[in-house]
């Protein structure tokens, strides 16, 4: 039996409307006929690449679904360094208010988290619908060894950090009046000021000298567009202290 014949698709009465033929379809008009393996093995791998483009479809529709109606973060704990206070939210809020509106449209939410050379901590959130599809964001840190954290602690902290932040970015959300903080558009976002300030501790950097470098009475105050060049001067100092 030839290949076109195996998988040959019935002709459509005049009076009913047009369907297409899925690949599963396909394959069991094909075993009907006695299709050769051959046939058989490529008509399975149409079917797993139509199965993997349809849940694909299936996420992106998921995904934007609760992007139209997503859900509110309130900032839930207040932070001091020094002269710096803000209010962030934390994983544990992240987390019961974003997993429960993600489940809503079929969504779910893990963490896969690696330890690399220099302490170099990765996470990636990885979304996942419940037809199979899956997309990662993925961010790295060393561990936060501020204030008097041992090496366990200090690797959970980073952890926590990343877990929060890959969370945030894989579903677009932001914690409310983050933008601004309510401080005007100019300066950096209250999320911003949490990482400058991870890094100030975490490098043992001299506030002082780095605010007056950066051209800023407080981290509160730097502005939105000196936020790079800030981390790259403690990332620079961070490098520097594991080289």
């Amino acid at each position: 039996m030839s290949e076109s014949a195996a998988v040959m698709v019935p002709r459509q009465s005049a009076n009913l409307p047009s369907q297409a033929v899925t690949p599963m379809q396909m394959l069991s008009m094909a075993v009907e006929r006695g299709a050769d393996m051959a046939m058989l093995e490529k008509l399975m791998s149409l079917q797993e690449r139509w199965e993997a483009n349809e849940a694909r479809k299936a996420y992106v529709s998921a995904i934007n679904a609760f992007k139209a109606n997503p859900p509110s973060l309130e900032k839930n704990k207040h932070v001091k360094f020094g002269t710096t206070e803000y209010d962030h939210a934390t994983l544990d809020q992240v987390c019961d208010v974003i997993g429960k509106a993600l489940s809503q449209h079929g969504l779910s939410h893990r963490w896969e988290v690696e330890q690399g050379e220099h302490e170099r901590i990765t996470v990636a959130c990885v979304l996942t619908h419940e037809r199979g599809h899956s997309e990662r964001v993925s961010m790295s840190a060393t561990p936060d060894k501020s204030g008097s954290k041992n090496s366990i602690q200090a690797i959970g902290s980073a952890v926590t950090y990343l877990q929060r932040y890959t969370l945030l970015a894989a579903t677009g959300l932001a914690a409310k009046e983050q933008d601004d903080d309510g401080k005007g558009s100019g300066a950096i976002t209250s999320e911003q000021k949490d990482e400058i300030v991870s890094m100030l501790r975490e490098t043992g950097a001299d506030v002082k000298k780095f605010l007056d470098y950066i051209g800023a009475a407080t981290v509160d105050e730097i502005p939105a567009s000196k936020f790079q060049n800030a981390k790259a001067a403690l990332e620079k100092k961070r490098v520097k202290s594991h080289a």
